[in-house]
């Protein structure tokens, strides 16, 4: 055991004295890395933060029943029999849920900025209305329902609340499938990167590696500092990119908190948690270690 720390600390060892011979160009193949390494996280750190916000939103079916404002309040609540024998004639399950105008008015005023201007129009705008919260199983027969609705005495508008929550998920989804592609497509370029890089510095120690098979020295103790470089190149191209996008957030929130106050929200921007920063590191280190291997089988393979 102490011959293997010994051999792979000898191994770090050289890969930073093989840096420190050319800090100008490891440098510059770091950032490039990591500017690879930047757009995934950032789409990463932008559907982490959308995930909650759509995970929240109900994307059962819900259709809000509008009665005509000069509709008496007996006549609205009479009209939630007509509507269950509709739902019972479709053979539809669902949730029914009355709200007066005074109901909706107070909940109105204690959830957005609109109190004042409520108060100054001398009366209740608002119409009675029904919420209907449909199954997922009976989505398919929203709009069937919803012409059913708009012919019932008495109902002035039939709108379908959580279509655009449809809309939210389906976006985020194609986000991620995205997403995918593009870190599979960048990985691939951080992989060649460090294949070049690790190439270039094969081809530059040619003089050295040859003297080391003189003296005995086996193949792997000849890859192992290339690993160590290529493992560390993508650490701190991996820490930079982080660093990069957690930098730019603040930004970032400035912006958005001017925009989220017009929809009375407090949205902002968080970045990645610290075990999902480390799986990318994690993940940043794999590919140059793969990118090392790769270059280093190949190159020295041709030396030999």
């Amino acid at each position: 055991m102490t011959i293997w720390f010994r051999q792979h600390l000898f191994a770090l060892k050289s890969a930073l004295s093989h840096l420190r011979s050319s800090p100008g160009n490891f440098l510059f193949n770091v950032l490039v890395v990591a500017i690879a390494l930047a757009l995934p996280i950032a789409g990463l750190t932008l559907i982490e933060n959308i995930r909650p916000v759509s995970a929240q939103l109900s994307i059962e079916p819900e259709i809000s029943i509008f009665l005509s404002p000069d509709t008496p309040r007996s006549d609205a609540t009479a009209l939630s029999v007509s509507i269950k024998k509709l739902l019972k004639d479709a053979n539809i399950s669902a949730k029914l849920n009355f709200v007066t105008k005074d109901k909706a008015l107070a909940a109105l005023e204690e959830t957005s900025s609109l109190a004042e201007v409520l108060s100054t129009l001398g009366g209740n705008p608002l119409p009675d209305a029904y919420i209907l919260s449909l199954s997922n199983s009976d989505a398919h027969r929203v709009e069937f329902l919803t012409q059913q609705l708009k012919s019932l005495p008495g109902v002035d508008v039939v709108q379908v609340d959580s279509a655009w929550v449809k809309r939210l998920a389906a976006l985020v989804q194609v986000l991620q499938l995205s997403l995918l592609f593009l870190a599979v497509t960048l990985s691939v370029v951080v992989i060649v990167v460090i294949f070049n890089a690790t190439r270039l510095q094969v081809i530059s120690h040619q003089a050295e590696i040859a003297i080391a098979r003189l003296l005995g020295a086996t193949n792997s103790f000849i890859h192992r500092p290339y690993y160590y470089t290529g493992a560390l190149l993508g650490l701190l191209a991996g820490g930079i990119a982080l660093g990069l996008i957690a930098a730019s957030l603040r930004p970032l929130n400035q912006a958005i908190a001017e925009f989220a106050k017009l929809y009375a929200s407090e949205f902002h921007l968080v970045p990645l948690g610290w075990i999902a920063s480390m799986l990318l590191l994690a993940t940043s280190v794999l590919l140059g270690l793969c990118g090392a291997f790769l270059s280093v089988r190949r190159q020295l393979s041709r030396l030999s």
